[in-house]
């Protein structure tokens, strides 16, 4: 009798505890499923009681003074001889360095490129306290009946607004290059905080959900109540962050870098594992070629090239004050990355494979956007504003996105992400392509293969009307 009743007292607390964690995964599930929008404050001193909200034009402007300046620095730069067959192993080769910085002082056109710069139309507004800059274009024709759809266009470190000058042709007149006229973009770029042209914030603590916010708070001051968003690099967290703050607003999410930071136990086995049982962890061919062997291409990987992440994400100020002093040491720094990240293999060539993919004038223009505006130091810090509390220890991290995406996995990214493990993060993928080739500055490098697969991308989920299924 007491046995009995003791059973029965026992699977009574077995099925309370389980209709109790069940419950509360499904409470939690419906809790958990956005964001909270950062209301920040992230100009000089106090908060006044309004904030002025117009939007006005903005264009790039030197003065005499800072191109003599720069010269005269450039001019007095001191060379450390390179060790001999180092190419760009230790980083960037001096030999190569001084030819880019003959060039930067004897061809490159600065004041051309600032045509360039101000082709397309550009503005500031203060959001947050901070003043934020964009460029926003709108197409040059639109078939009868047809509306632009509005795309927001994320760069990230050591990158620019600048960036997208190539795909945005592409984007707002497709028709004109080939790609159809069935989905006519109007694109908005803009700098994040700290970067370019937008003002760097004054205060601690603005990560990726604050940039998230105030782009939010951007997109819905121009109007835009829908709207689809693209990124790369620290771009990808943004527009990631911004689908969990709004996924009733934004009807597609296209990245070209995807990176998972909560790795769960089958994330683990299938390091160990999926080399030998693909199918298992439902990796593709490609996926084992780009992984495997791990230790080489995951471990060792991240170890050699993520040195500079570890500065930045905790003493940004130390470093980012020699760089934004001299001209020489912030281009070496830049530099680098856009060859490592390139292409792993040019650090095999003396002059880091730089104008394999970019001429000098783009590297030197996205270099002029740090110097002139003086954000090297604000837009390393961004590293330790995300970074600071650890990995995994996020509420974004935990959250999954809902919104429809589309993925581009470029073969020379420097780490990849199998569909299998984006998966877990982005619920909902419904374009998920290996890129033919490219790295990780996309948008620069290979605009065509990207416009073309954000335009497809947008073709399924505007044909399905996906946003609408979330």
């Amino acid at each position: 009798e007491f046995c009995s009743s003791l059973a029965d007292i026992m699977l009574l607390e077995v099925f309370l505890v389980l209709g109790t964690v069940i419950i509360y995964f499904l409470l939690s599930k419906k809790k958990e499923e956005t964001l909270p929008f950062k209301e920040g404050w992230w100009g000089k001193g106090q908060k006044p009681d309004t904030e002025d909200t117009t939007v006005w034009p903005f264009k790039v402007e030197t003065t005499e003074e800072e191109l003599s300046d720069l010269f005269r620095r450039l001019d007095q730069a001191r060379f450390t001889e390179p060790l001999e067959n180092s190419c760009f192993h230790y980083g960037t080769n001096s030999v190569y360095l001084r030819k880019v910085v003959s060039y930067w002082k004897n061809q490159f056109n600065w004041k051309k490129q600032v045509e360039t710069l101000n082709k397309y139309p550009q503005f500031k507004t203060k959001i947050q306290g901070i003043d934020i800059h964009f460029v926003h274009v709108k197409p040059p024709r639109l078939p009868e009946g047809q509306s632009a759809k509005p795309l927001l266009m994320v760069h990230g470190w050591p990158g620019s607004f600048y960036e997208f000058y190539k795909i945005i042709p592409l984007l707002t007149d497709p028709a004109n290059h080939g790609l159809g006229d069935e989905h006519i973009f109007e694109v908005i770029c803009p700098s994040i905080p700290g970067y370019g042209f937008s003002e760097a914030p004054h205060k601690k603590d603005f990560n990726s959900v604050s940039a998230a916010s105030i782009f939010y708070e951007l997109m819905l001051r121009l109007g835009f109540n829908e709207f689809y968003a693209q990124g790369g690099d620290w771009g990808w967290l943004i527009c990631t962050n911004l689908a969990q703050i709004a996924p009733t607003h934004m009807k597609g999410l296209h990245l070209n870098l995807a990176s998972v930071t909560n790795m769960g136990f089958t994330h683990l086995l299938s390091i160990l594992l999926g080399r030998y049982l693909p199918g298992l962890f439902g990796f593709q061919d490609e996926d084992v070629r780009r992984m495997f062997p791990f230790l080489k291409k995951g471990l060792y990987r991240i170890l050699l090239e993520s040195g500079y992440a570890h500065i930045q994400a905790t003493k940004p100020d130390t470093v980012g004050c020699g760089l934004n002093d001299s001209p020489v040491g912030l281009a070496a720094y830049i530099l680098e990355k856009f060859s490592t990240w390139t292409d792993l293999e040019f650090q095999n060539l003396e002059d880091g494979g730089l104008e394999r993919k970019f001429n000098l004038d783009d590297l030197l223009t996205n270099i002029m956007i740090y110097w002139v505006s003086g954000c090297i130091v604000s837009s390393m810090r961004f590293y330790k504003e995300n970074l600071q509390k650890g990995i995994g220890t996020q509420k974004h991290e935990r959250l999954t996105v809902q919104v429809p995406t589309g993925i581009a996995s470029f073969p020379n990214e420097v780490m990849h992400t199998p569909q299998a493990w984006a998966q877990k993060k982005y619920t909902n993928i419904v374009s998920f392509h290996f890129m033919p080739r490219g790295g990780h500055f996309a948008a620069l490098e290979e605009p065509e293969l990207l416009a073309e697969d954000i335009l497809q991308f947008v073709g399924k989920v505007e044909k399905e009307q996906l946003w609408k299924k979330k």
